[in-house]
């Protein structure tokens, strides 16, 4: 009895130790001021996010971040608008490319320029291309985060057993087509050269790396779009180009879509397919899926013709203006954490997207990928040769996603044989109709 008797002071002991820990702990947690977060990301996009949570809430006591996944970011961007002014809705959030826009109209958000100037922050060591992007009237109005480019990949190890000799890192339009029938004929059919997806973002690509504006005003970044432009000098050499391989017999296409992108990935990872165009995020998937040596070179331009560059793509983070300014404040802290050097190439390492913090490229996280994958850095070195300009920078226009639907309708068509000014002429108007529409609703003059 004396034993058992022994074992429950022991235990009531313990108990009494452990209650005023714990109570403590919720007082602490209780005492924080808490920042809601909305993200989209998935995979190791959202760990990673995670991660970040966890080392600003240790680094700090008086904020907690909470990371909540809010679906795809067509629901996101509903769920942000509809909530807003409501004690559901967060306190940052993050959004994509091309409801930028959309979201600055609505006045839902507190301009990242705000806190800039407030805080003295140093916004130039941010990639001045991807702050373009998120910027309008000189004014940054969020803070770019996940951040990729399109970049043209192509089997490294498949040309030398070839014998090809590799496309340069800055190619033209011809320079790839060399390699892509080179691929084709060596291979004896195969392996197909090249494809370019069926894809809005890639076709607002080529404009913007001949220089070209897809709307007016600029892009609309010097003021509300009212006409677009899309049978072009930089669409119809593009357009050609794409057409002179499928003639030649070196191109598939796989069509539209994400089915599309799974399958010329999977075709690259299976060594049927040399060269595709995509995005910069795919890096870390292709460099897992292939035991072959992963090439990577800048967007191809035209012939004759210098490259402008390329505009980004992704999301970016934006503070709500419906919360008091001690949760405001919060956010702020969160996104200058995760924009830090360090956090910046860790996000890289573990996702694919850029390190948008100039100084990330010299972390030890980045050093050792590059050793490993060399090609690897090229993305980035493409986003940090580039001279921001309204070309470049993204258009700012609300209806994006309409006017990718249409260019993709007619990308397919001249795919598939249609002429190139007909299809390009039927979706310049109907874009053009669809900015009309858009900016009566919004009563933009």
């Amino acid at each position: 009895m004396a034993f058992t008797h022994k074992r429950w002071w022991f235990a009531l002991a313990m108990l009494l130790l452990v209650l005023p820990l714990g109570a403590c702990a919720r007082s602490e947690a209780a005492s924080r001021t808490q920042i809601v977060f909305w993200h989209e990301m998935t995979g190791p996009g959202q760990e990673q996010l995670k991660q970040f949570a966890k080392e600003f809430n240790a680094s700090q006591t008086k904020y907690r971040v909470e990371p909540q996944f809010e679906g795809n970011y067509n629901e996101a961007v509903q769920k942000i608008l509809h909530t807003h002014g409501t004690s559901a809705s967060p306190a940052v959030f993050q959004s994509m490319d091309v409801s930028t826009s959309q979201l600055y109209h609505a006045k839902i958000a507190t301009p990242i320029q705000h806190f800039i100037d407030a805080d003295h922050y140093d916004i130039h060591q941010i990639s001045p291309v991807a702050r373009a992007f998120y910027s309008q009237g000189g004014n940054q109005i969020s803070m770019p985060f996940n951040t990729s480019q399109p970049v043209l990949y192509y089997n490294a190890s498949l040309l030398k057993r070839l014998g090809i000799k590799a496309p340069q890192v800055d190619p033209s339009y011809s320079d790839i087509t060399r390699v892509a029938k080179a691929i084709s004929a060596k291979s004896h059919g195969k392996v197909k050269g090249l494809t370019v997806e069926e894809y809005g973002w890639l076709f607002e690509q080529f404009m913007a790396n001949s220089n070209e504006h897809l709307a007016n005003h600029e892009d609309g970044r010097t003021g509300i779009p009212t006409k677009v432009h899309l049978n072009t000098p930089g669409t119809q050499a593009a357009m050609k180009w794409v057409r002179e391989n499928i003639k030649s017999g070196d191109f598939i296409d796989y069509g539209a879509g994400s089915q599309a992108e799974s399958n010329e990935i999977a075709a690259f990872l299976a060594g049927k397919l040399g060269i595709f165009i995509q995005s910069s995020a795919y890096i870390s998937q292709l460099l897992a899926g292939t035991k072959d040596e992963l090439g990577i070179t800048y967007y191809p331009h035209q012939d004759g013709q210098p490259r402008n560059g390329v505009a980004v793509g992704g999301a970016s983070l934006w503070i709500s203006n419906d919360k008091p300014k001690d949760v405001q404040q919060g956010a702020w802290e969160f996104v200058k954490y995760v924009m830090t050097a360090k956090s910046q190439a860790q996000w890289q390492a573990a996702t694919g997207y850029l390190a948008l913090n100039k100084a990330s490229q010299t972390q030890p996280i980045l050093q050792k990928l590059y050793k490993q994958h060399p090609s690897a850095q090229v993305p980035s070195q493409q986003l940090a040769t580039i001279k921001a300009n309204t070309a470049n920078s993204g258009v700012f226009m609300e209806g994006v996603i309409q006017e990718r639907n249409l260019t993709q309708t007619a990308m397919a068509q001249i795919y598939n044989g249609t002429d190139i000014n007909k299809a390009l002429a039927v979706a310049e108007k109907g874009l053009n109709d669809s900015v009309a529409t858009t900016n009566r609703a919004n009563h933009y003059k």
